[in-house]
């Protein structure tokens, strides 16, 4: 059996606070700055929601 699989982990490369969305650009093969880019509108479209839910991921999602 092959355990080919890839964990959502905040990235150490791709950071520019606390990498997340580099980590979440990494597992989706995505640039990280189309990642923060989109995280930004959502957060400005949300009222502030968006930051919320980045401290809840930085603080659950394990580092690389």
């Amino acid at each position: 059996m092959n355990n080919d699989y890839r964990k959502l982990m905040r990235s150490r490369t791709n950071r520019m606070i606390c990498g997340v969305c580099g980590g979440i650009g990494e597992y989706l093969s995505l640039d990280p700055t189309v990642v923060r880019l989109l995280w930004l509108v959502c957060s400005l479209a949300s009222c502030g929601t968006g930051l919320v839910v980045y401290i809840v991921a930085a603080v659950v999602m394990p580092e690389e």
